[in-house]
């Protein structure tokens, strides 16, 4: 390598790590910015509420499981929304899928037009989405089922998208070579490299709307959080920390249900 050529890779090599260090700077400028903002770096502040956050938890122990019966159905109720809340996002996300991926997209207008439906539904937090749908179609799980389906539909299909977009084009090239319809291009060459990813993003997302199910009680939407949110209501912390308790358990297993369902499809 020649002197002038082995200085310009110095350069180029001292100008990238500038432009890291640069950028680290800044990432870490905004994150002092944003504690300093919202009184993350108030440490007196802090400080002051340690004695009530003590106190709160001694009246949350022993937790109180005297009721535990009654909470058997929103437990079952909690765990069939988010599995028919992750069943409705798939079933919406696969057709906006394939129309929001730019190499299975009917055209531009097709494709910028179904983004912005997926931005939209991602935009509204399912706890928003379940005030609307608790005063639409009253209380109860249907409204929680509504609310995490279609707010789902925003990360699932935006995941199921980029998905197809980094499909290998040699199977999707041999299968327009050969005459193939768009149909039958998107069933042979594109779904039987994408379905792993699929299964992976679908089981993510039931194991994340279960967690947010129980958000979705607070709201009037069923579920085990319907009894936390009435629990913290009348001040029994006790009951709380058994309810919570019994929810940690439950995520626990769903987590671990859907590590075995990922190991199995693999």
């Amino acid at each position: 390598m020649t002197q002038p050529a082995y200085e310009t890779l110095l350069a180029e090599e001292r100008s990238a790590w500038r432009r890291t260090a640069l950028l680290v700077a800044g990432v870490f400028a905004a994150i002092l910015i944003s504690a300093g903002f919202t009184g993350l770096l108030d440490l007196p502040r802090l400080a002051e509420g340690l004695p009530a956050i003590g106190i709160l938890l001694t009246e949350m122990f022993p937790p109180d499981f005297t009721e535990w019966q009654s909470w058997l159905k929103p437990v079952v109720d909690t765990l069939a929304m988010s599995i028919a809340g992750t069943a409705l996002a798939v079933t919406l996300s696969l057709p906006l899928a394939f129309l929001a991926a730019s190499n299975t997209t009917p055209g531009p207008v097709t494709y910028r037009i179904t983004r912005g439906v997926l931005n939209l539904l991602r935009s509204i937090p399912e706890l928003i989405m379940g005030i609307i749908f608790v005063a639409a179609v009253g209380f109860g799980a249907l409204p929680g089922v509504l609310a995490l389906g279609l707010h789902s539909v925003g990360m699932v299909g935006k995941f199921f998208s980029e998905a197809i977009e980094h499909v290998d084009p040699k199977p999707v090239e041999a299968a327009v070579a050969a005459g193939a319809s768009k149909f039958q291009v998107i069933q042979h060459a594109v779904l039987p490299q994408v379905l792993p990813q699929f299964s992976d993003v679908t089981i993510y997302r039931w194991e994340y709307n279960f967690r947010a199910s129980t958000v979705m009680g607070m709201v009037g939407a069923g579920g085990i959080g319907f009894e936390l949110m009435a629990s913290l209501r009348i001040l029994r912390y006790e009951e709380v920390s058994a309810i919570l308790i019994v929810v940690l358990l439950m995520v626990t297993i769903v987590d671990s249900t859907g590590a075995a369902l990922r190991k199995n499809l693999k």
